[in-house]
């Protein structure tokens, strides 16, 4: 499929993951609307899209993913300027590891509301839209951490296996009766500024040493990832893409 002039919503926009795919979708001639808490980063993303005069369009709205208020504004702006909504990316997480017996349960509450809420919020905003119009395609990032536990990453590996399974439910509910495409995109470490979000000092001093001499993944490498699956065939749904750094070993 093509997906020139096709609307995308991408959140976490201002960073990582979510630059590189506002990157390669406009570069491949796709609408992006640009949501994130950072305007000014988004903003600066927005000015890279428009000179590159091969791509789509960008707006930019801001928002937080754990405010419905803030969705509607984004799925409002959407239809006004771009008048469908043809993929949504909640790419928007956080990760601060920690040891359970350090409770740092604030820091739990967090990943709770975005990682799980901020695409229970994605989906509630956009879904009404892709069901009128039969067609659409939602694409969650979840982690290998979905698939698998790590210490440290009780809360964030039980977040991201919420959100794997949340796909598949979306995937058997949706694709069949409406149309509507469903993917899971589960990486292994990826070069990000997610590991800035961590506190917990025991974390830092078991994990970080092991990721500084890992090559992990690029940001670009997952924005590949979903092009992939957006570009295939409508009679196919990628439901997972599982991608690990070459040098991962678990």
């Amino acid at each position: 499929m093509n997906i020139t002039g096709k609307t995308v919503i991408i959140t976490g926009a201002s960073s990582g993951i979510g630059e590189a795919t506002a990157l390669k979708l406009s570069k491949e001639g796709a609408n992006v609307v640009l949501t994130a808490r950072r305007e000014d980063k988004l903003k600066e993303l927005k000015k890279k899209i428009e000179n590159n005069k091969a791509g789509g369009k960008a707006i930019v709205v801001t928002g937080d993913v754990t405010n419905k208020e803030d969705y509607k504004n984004i799925v409002d702006a959407s239809l006004k300027e771009f008048k469908s909504i043809d993929v949504i990316i909640n790419n928007a997480g956080l990760m601060p590891l920690s040891y359970i017996k350090n409770l740092h349960t604030e820091e739990w509450d967090k990943m709770i509301d975005v990682n799980i809420k901020g695409v229970l919020n994605g989906v509630a905003a956009v879904l009404p839209t892709m069901m009128d119009q039969k067609s659409g395609h939602i694409i969650n990032i979840s982690s290998s951490a979905g698939r698998k536990y790590y210490p440290g990453g009780a809360v964030y590996c039980a977040t991201k296996s919420a959100v794997k399974m949340f796909s598949e439910g979306l995937r058997q509910e949706l694709a069949p009766t409406y149309g509507i495409n469903v993917t899971s995109i589960e990486p292994g470490f990826v070069s990000t500024e997610l590991t800035e979000t961590i506190t917990d000092e025991e974390i830092k001093k078991d994990l970080m040493p092991m990721v500084k001499d890992l090559t992990t993944l690029e940001a670009e490498d997952i924005a590949d990832a979903i092009y992939y699956a957006l570009v295939q065939p409508k009679r196919a749904n990628i439901n997972d893409v599982y991608i690990m750094p070459t040098a991962q070993k678990e």
